[in-house]
């Protein structure tokens, strides 16, 4: 809870990181109370209170997950929103004036996008969705020990993008750039 706020602050795309892996978390754990607290609540030196406020937040994204039907598969909307809202972003930058930089990053990822659509993506995802599931992929593909040079050399061109995006996201964010400037 304390880091995904801190994330959610400081970093939108490590926050949507985040919380695929809690989701991911929770259902191998079968969104039991106990397990989740024992693996996630109890090895924290926390207050009794502070310990009931972190087991209901777990199992408040549990709930959500069981409501959206996604007890074994899928994300939480709240984070499909966010993906939105930033592709919306990606969109902006790629015709405004102030996404010059951007739009150069943006180019050398683009020969690598049909490869992750055939690999990745099953329907009709945004090309910042896509680089969000190819980011968590490589996450879940190095927890489990891979060390492909494909992941290296595919994240070498999504870790930019999505970096520019996220710093872009939060200037807007804050009032700190106005997209509609000269």
């Amino acid at each position: 809870m304390d880091i995904a706020q801190s994330r959610r602050k400081e970093n939108i795309a490590e926050y949507i990181l985040y919380l695929w892996q809690i989701e991911d978390l929770l259902r191998s754990l079968q969104f039991s109370p106990e397990a989740i607290y024992s693996q996630f609540v109890a090895p924290r030196n926390l207050t009794e209170e502070q310990q009931n406020i972190f087991l209901m937040w777990y199992m408040d994204i549990a709930a959500l997950l069981r409501e959206e039907g996604k007890e074994s598969a899928g994300h939480l909307d709240h984070t499909l929103h966010l993906i939105a809202d930033m592709h919306n972003l990606h969109l902006q930058l790629m015709q405004l004036p102030v996404g010059a930089q951007y739009r150069a990053v943006v180019a050398r990822l683009e020969p690598y996008l049909p490869t992750l659509r055939n690999v990745l993506a099953k329907g009709n995802v945004s090309d910042t969705e896509l680089c969000f599931r190819a980011l968590y992929a490589a996450m879940l593909y190095r927890i489990k020990g891979g060390g492909d040079s494909a992941i290296n050399d595919t994240l070498e061109y999504i870790s930019p993008v999505i970096g520019a995006l996220t710093a872009m996201y939060h200037k807007v964010e804050r009032g700190e750039i106005n997209l509609f400037e000269d």
